[in-house]
């Protein structure tokens, strides 16, 4: 028992009738041309991972980086909840959704894969032209002297220092948990016990190594989304709310220049009013019916 309901990825089932005529659409739209594929949250829901915004999804205020650097408590009580996080998020693998969007790629379709994503479950389901946008939960980098580890190694690090503290943060039952693998702890006096694993090379200042809230995204991660973007005929938006600009910008940009956006998302988005169609539906069951159903180039 993990203390997480940690269950098989959810099969993708098949579109219901009003969403297979708006499936159609956007048929029409990408059939005979390459397209780059923007992807948020809402694609691995299906692998267990919750999402931050999506329907029914609790209220979340993520801690910035300006909190993280600040503040050695705020530190401490990330990396506390974060080590419960990843004892769960590591077990996750790819469904359906990932696994149609790797079949989309080697068919010769995209131009590319933007995600939102840090879980790094694209790449476990085959894709290979893969820009981490918000980077990646796996690596972990030192603030002062810029070194990258295996957060696999540092986990075992942080069990060595901590001794007991996963059996603890579990006895309780099961955890709440956000994308980034920040998991919800109430209890204060066990976060402050928790003791923080620094650079073994210089004692810096250690940081997982994706874009926190008050971070920029890398420019040359960003030029390289536009480049996919540039080189597509149109912009498919699928699991995403689109609501930090980094990737709104995306659909801003290729509306602006005539491209066609699609957008697959349960719910409302910031960029539904950039989109020539919108289907709300399940993402997993439309990228699967869309890989099966687009013909070759």
């Amino acid at each position: 028992m993990t203390g997480f309901a940690s269950l098989p990825p959810v099969p993708a089932g098949t579109p219901a009738r009003d969403e297979l005529e708006v499936l159609r659409e956007i048929h029409n739209i990408l059939a005979g041309e390459r397209f780059a594929l923007l992807t948020g949250a809402g694609l691995s829901t299906d692998s267990g991972i919750p999402d931050y915004r999506g329907p029914g999804a609790a209220p979340r205020a993520p801690m910035t980086y300006q909190e993280f650097v600040g503040e050695a408590d705020n530190r401490r009580r990330y990396w506390a909840r974060n080590h419960i996080g990843w004892s769960h998020l590591r077990r996750a693998d790819p469904n359906d959704g990932h696994a149609a969007v790797a079949r989309l790629e080697h068919r010769g379709l995209l131009t590319g894969l933007i995600t939102q994503n840090v879980d790094r479950l694209h790449e476990d389901a085959g894709s290979v032209n893969v820009v981490d946008l918000h980077g990646r939960f796996d690596r972990v980098v030192c603030l002062a002297c810029h070194r990258s580890y295996s957060r696999t190694l540092l986990a075992g690090v942080l069990e060595e220092l901590n001794p007991g503290f996963l059996e603890r943060a579990l006895s309780g039952g099961l955890v709440e948990m956000a994308p980034d693998a920040d998991a919800v702890v109430e209890d204060a006096a066990l976060i402050e016990s928790f003791v923080v694993a620094h650079c073994p090379a210089c004692g810096g200042t250690l940081k997982p190594d994706f874009v926190y809230f008050g971070e920029n995204v890398p420019k040359d991660r960003v030029e390289r989304s536009y480049a996919m973007v540039d080189q597509a005929g149109a912009l498919l938006v699928a699991g995403s709310s689109l609501t930090v600009m980094s990737g709104l910008r995306f659909a801003r940009h290729a509306a602006k220049h005539g491209k066609p956006v699609v957008i697959i998302n349960r719910g409302q988005t910031r960029g539904d009013e950039l989109a020539t169609v919108k289907l709300d539906a399940g993402v997993s069951e439309a990228l699967s019916w869309l890989a099966a159903e687009l013909p070759p180039l």
